[in-house]
């Protein structure tokens, strides 16, 4: 970040973070590229499927962590894949016990197969009894201002709504929904799941987002480590946006040059 960019540091359960860019681990052809576009992208924050990825659970087979130490990145399981607030919880227990004591954890409790979209009643319980548990819990939801706010209030520590459904890449569908949500927001909220293109994940910092949470838009993408350092550059560029401050929009032209001393 320029030194001329005065900006106030992104903090999750008391850490601090240079990359505002978090990614995923699945999708990528193999281990190598994997790795190949997590460095690309700069993140420091790296999100793990539990119930899809070996990260320990299974001896003997290829491990994610000897790709993506948690010595230099922070690992942040999830719990894709489950779709009622038992499995969540149960998903999250096993997590902190694989990664020694780890309570930093992404919720997400799904609706259905077809849209992934949040099963937000299921999401409300869960959410209620990992913050009890002691948990750090940042939370997919749907991006409903309410809802956003009863996790926030529940004591989630970051609220993540989508920008459009998983995978789809379709970017931010809904930006007046989520500019309600930033405006009303007591905890980090960071834009996750539809976004395609670096432009998109501009557009979610130029809203006011603390950070953008990504995986197919870099594992699909035809070459996954340049796309990986296009992120990177594309929330940079949209966080120093947001702090400049956009000019207003108007309907008609205002010439860029002044007019005084015009040569008649």
């Amino acid at each position: 970040m320029s030194h001329v960019v005065s900006d106030k540091p992104f903090t999750l359960a008391g850490r601090t973070y240079q990359s505002r860019l978090l990614v995923g681990t699945g999708k990528y052809k193999d281990l190598d590229e994997t790795r190949a576009a997590i460095e690309a992208s700069g993140a420091e924050i790296v999100t793990v499927a539990v119930r899809r990825t070996n990260i320990g659970q299974n001896p003997g087979e290829p491990n994610l962590l000897d790709v993506i130490s948690p010595d230099r990145y922070t690992i942040l399981p999830n719990t894709a894949g489950c779709y009622d607030a038992v499995e969540a919880v149960r998903t999250c227990r096993l997590a902190r016990e694989l990664l020694d004591g780890h309570k930093l954890v992404k919720l997400e409790v799904l609706a259905d197969q077809k849209t992934l979209f949040p099963n937000v009643i299921e999401t409300l319980k869960a959410a209620e009894v990992l913050v009890k548990e002691g948990f750090d819990v940042m939370v997919y939801t749907s991006d409903d201002p309410i809802i956003a706010r009863q996790l926030a209030d529940m004591g989630c520590i970051a609220v993540m709504p989508l920008a459009g459904l998983i995978g789809t890449g379709l970017g931010i569908c809904n930006p007046y929904n989520l500019r309600i949500i930033l405006e009303e927001a007591k905890v980090p909220v960071l834009v996750d799941a539809g976004v395609g293109t670096a432009s998109d994940a501009t557009i979610a910092m130029e809203l006011g987002c603390e950070a953008v949470l990504m995986n197919s838009a870099i594992a699909h993408a035809q070459n996954p480590v340049l796309m990986g350092e296009a992120m990177k550059h594309a929330i940079i560029a949209g966080r120093m946006a947001y702090l400049a401050g956009r000019m207003p929009k108007k309907l008609y032209a205002s010439a860029s040059s002044p007019l005084d001393g015009l040569i008649r």
